[in-house]
C-alpha cells in the first residue's frame, strides 16, 4: 500500500490519478480478451490462422497497450498539448500517404505498411485532433491576441478531408461529431449551432450521393431486399439466439457466418453466447467510463482540461454506441471497432493514447499547478474557469 506522506513520482500519480476510471479500463481489457476467446477462433481457422491466434496477439497488444496508458498519465498539461500535436500533424500527413499509397483493402486504402507491421493512421489521428481542438478553443476564449477559435475551426477540415479521400466515412462521421460536441460545450451561439447541424447533414446527403459504398450501406439498411444482407442478418440473428442468458461460451453458431466477429461484430457475439443481460452490463460499463469522465470535466476549473476530457469522453463513448447500434441494427454498418473489446493492434495502442490523455487530465492538480503551466499574459480568472 502506498503512503501519501513518500513523495516519489510514482506515490503522486496514484494519489492523484481518478482509480475508478482505471478500474473501469481495465475491466474492459480483461473482457475484450474473455469475449475474444468466442468471436475469434472461428475467424482463425477460416482463413487458415492457428484456432487462438486473434487470442494471443490482443494479449500480446495489452502489454504495450497498459505501458502506453500509464506513461502517457504521468505527462503535465504542456506535454499533452505538445504530444497530441506532433500525433495529429504526424497521423494527418500519414493519412494522406495511405490514401495515396497505401494497399487497397475492402475498397479503401487506410493503412500504412512498415514491413510486416500495417498501421491505420486515422486511429491515432482522432484522439490527437481532440486535445489540439480543446487547445486551439480554449486558448481563443482565454486570449484576445489569438484566434483560437478561427484555428478550431479549420483544423475539422483539415483533419476530414485525408480521410473521405480514403475514403473513411465512419471515422469522419465521428471525428466531426466530437467536434460537434466541442464547440457545444466551448460556448458557441446556438445559431451557429443549427449552422454546422444543417451543414453536416448536407455533409451526410452528399456522401451518400458521391460515394458509391455510403449509398449501398444506407439503401441496404433501410430496405434489406435492396442488397446483400448477410451480415446484418446472422447479427440480428445472434441476439435471438443467445436470448437473456446466452448458448455458452464456445456455442455460439452466427460468429462462424459472421466475416468479422472478432472486430465490427463481436457484440453480436457476445450477445449469442453470453446472453442480452451480459451485453447490458457492457453497456453500463461503457456508460459508467462517460459519466465518470464528464463528471471530472465539470470539476475541473482549468478551461483547456475541461474541454479536452469532454471531447475525449464523447470520443470514446461514441465510438461505443455506433459499434452497439450497427450490431443490433439500429444504424447502417460503419466498421468501427468496439473500443478495448475488438481486436486490433493499431485500435488499442490509438485507444491507449486516447485513454492515458484522459487519465491524465482528469488527475488532482493543485491550481498552483495548473496557472505555472498556462502561457504568459493568461488571465488567472480564465485560468478558473471565469469568462472574460
Amino acid at each position: 500500500m502506498m503512503s501519501r506522506a513518500e513523495r516519489t513520482p510514482l506515490t503522486d500519480w496514484w494519489w492523484t490519478v481518478d482509480r475508478g476510471l482505471l478500474a473501469a479500463l481495465v475491466a474492459l481489457m480483461v473482457a475484450g480478451l474473455v469475449f475474444l476467446m468466442g468471436g475469434g477462433p472461428p475467424v482463425a481457422e477460416r482463413i487458415g490462422l492457428p484456432t487462438f491466434y486473434f487470442l494471443n496477439r490482443q494479449a500480446m497488444y495489452l502489454a504495450p497497450t497498459v505501458l502506453l496508458i500509464c506513461a502517457v498519465s504521468f505527462l503535465s498539461l504542456r506535454g499533452i498539448r505538445r504530444l497530441a500535436l506532433m500525433t495529429w500533424v504526424g497521423g494527418v500527413a500519414l493519412c494522406l500517404l495511405a490514401g495515396k499509397f497505401g494497399p487497397e483493402i475492402k475498397g479503401a486504402h487506410r493503412w500504412i505498411q512498415f514491413g510486416s507491421f500495417g498501421l491505420q493512421p486515422s486511429e491515432f489521428v482522432k484522439p490527437a485532433f481532440v486535445v489540439v481542438a480543446a487547445w486551439a478553443f480554449s486558448e481563443g476564449a482565454q486570449r484576445r491576441d489569438m484566434p483560437g477559435g478561427l484555428l478550431g475551426l479549420l483544423i475539422l477540415p483539415v483533419t476530414i478531408i485525408p480521410l473521405l479521400l480514403q475514403p473513411d466515412f465512419g471515422q469522419t462521421m465521428l471525428i466531426t461529431m466530437t467536434w460537434s460536441a466541442l464547440i457545444f460545450v466551448a460556448g458557441l451561439h446556438l445559431i451557429w449551432v443549427g449552422v454546422f447541424g444543417v451543414v453536416g447533414l448536407a455533409g451526410v446527403f452528399a456522401a451518400y450521393t458521391f460515394f458509391h459504398h455510403v449509398r449501398e450501406r444506407f439503401n441496404r439498411f433501410f430496405d434489406q431486399d435492396s442488397g446483400d444482407s448477410f451480415q446484418e442478418f446472422w447479427s440480428r440473428e445472434s441476439f435471438r439466439s443467445g436470448s437473456w442468458f446466452g448458448t455458452g461460451p464456445g456455442e455460439g453458431i452466427a460468429k462462424r457466418h459472421l466475416p468479422d466477429a472478432h472486430t465490427d461484430f463481436i457484440f453480436s457475439v457476445t450477445g449469442e453466447e453470453f446472453g442480452v443481460i451480459v451485453c447490458l452490463c457492457l453497456v453500463a460499463l461503457f456508460a459508467y467510463i462517460v459519466l465518470r469522465g464528464l463528471k471530472l470535466a465539470r470539476r475541473t476549473d482549468d478551461t483547456f482540461s475541461r474541454l479536452a476530457i469532454t471531447g475525449l469522453t464523447t470520443l470514446f463513448g461514441l465510438q461505443a454506441c455506433i459499434n452497439m447500434a450497427v450490431n443490433t441494427q439500429l444504424m447502417p454498418a460503419k466498421g468501427m471497432t468496439l473500443p478495448f473489446v475488438s481486436y486490433g493492434g493499431s485500435s488499442l495502442i490509438s485507444l491507449a493514447l486516447g485513454t492515458g490523455f484522459l487519465v491524465a487530465l482528469t488527475r488532482k492538480r493543485p491550481r498552483t499547478v495548473l496557472l505555472s503551466q498556462k502561457p504568459p499574459g493568461t488571465a488567472p480568472s480564465a485560468v478558473a474557469g471565469v469568462k472574460q
